[in-house]
């Protein structure tokens, strides 16, 4: 026998299922609604679990290089979203020879005219390597497709495109891992403002940077269909909340170690051995040398 549905016995069940609706409305209107924010990290712990996930990068290192393994790990995202100072946390304790950035500047007209994966595929890495994309062929669905600098046939050729090249790299051994950096819109005009105020970080922001703030609608679109084409099982997207900067570089940085079974393969502790003394050493005199000057600092 179905059961009768249960109506509301009293007025505070009535106001708390009026609450919920009207809530519901309120995410309908505002689809940017974010997680609420939690309460800032102190730098303190901030450092202190930041060396902690660098230790263990470093004994990822040591891994990809034994084992031979071939790791990509592209880094997208609107413009002040954080990428850069991510990457730049993981990398800052590594061997650049075995963990690299590639970063590339516009398509000359050359590469414009070659296949357009062809100039990424120069940067994958070979056996033993680690490669960190600060952006990467996501260019065409995103920035390209905003300001215009490609076609809409040339988009629609990259989604069908796209799925199958992911599909190649990972047959061929390649450990790929996609990122995407989401900040909000008043975070991002925050970032924006203070980069404008700092000459040491006027030169981060371009006139295509302010261009995206303008057409901050239309990029939200193209991620969103970018993300129906190319967030699949076997190639997915992670998305990391960078509104909070320190727990956006914690949070990946934990998520990538997760991503790549390791072991400790980190060297036994060397001894320094001791100086070779030779007699019959003479240094030239330190005057025959010219030496860099002292920085003159003021005092206070």
């Amino acid at each position: 026998m179905a059961k009768k549905k249960l109506k509301p016995d009293s007025k505070d069940q009535k106001y708390k299922s009026d609450a919920v609706a009207q809530q519901d409305k309120s995410t309908e209107a505002d689809p940017d609604i974010r997680p609420e924010k939690r309460k800032n990290l102190s730098t303190k712990a901030y450092e202190r679990e930041l060396e902690k996930l660098q230790i263990e990068l470093v004994k990822l290192q040591y891994w990809v290089k034994d084992k031979g393994l071939k790791v990509v790990v592209i880094f997208e995202g609107r413009d002040a979203a954080g990428k850069g100072g991510t990457i730049k946390r993981i990398t800052e304790t590594l061997n650049p020879r075995i963990v690299r950035v590639v970063a590339l500047p516009v398509a000359t007209e050359k590469e414009k005219s070659q296949w357009y994966f062809q100039r990424y595929v120069a940067h994958l890495p070979a056996a033993g390597e680690m490669v960190l994309f600060d952006r990467s062929w996501y260019n065409r669905p995103g920035v390209e497709r905003v300001m215009g600098f490609c076609t809409p046939e040339q988009v629609e050729e990259f989604f069908r495109s796209v799925p199958e090249f992911e599909k190649m790299l990972i047959r061929s051994g390649i450990i790929l891992i996609k990122y995407w950096f989401s900040v909000s819109n008043e975070e991002q005009e925050r970032r924006f403002q203070a980069r404008i105020d700092d000459i040491t970080r006027q030169w981060k922001l371009s006139p295509m940077d302010l261009e995206s703030r303008r057409r901050w609608v239309e990029y939200s679109r193209a991620k969103d269909e970018m993300f129906r084409y190319t967030d699949t099982k076997l190639s997915p997207w992670y998305v990391v909340e960078a509104d909070d900067k320190k727990r956006a570089r914690l949070n990946c940085i934990g998520h990538l170690l997760s991503k790549i079974p390791y072991e400790d393969l980190t060297p036994q502790v060397m001894s320094l051995p001791p100086r070779q003394v030779d007699d019959n050493y003479v240094r030239p005199p330190m005057s025959d040398q010219t030496f860099v000057p002292d920085y003159e600092i003021p005092e206070e």
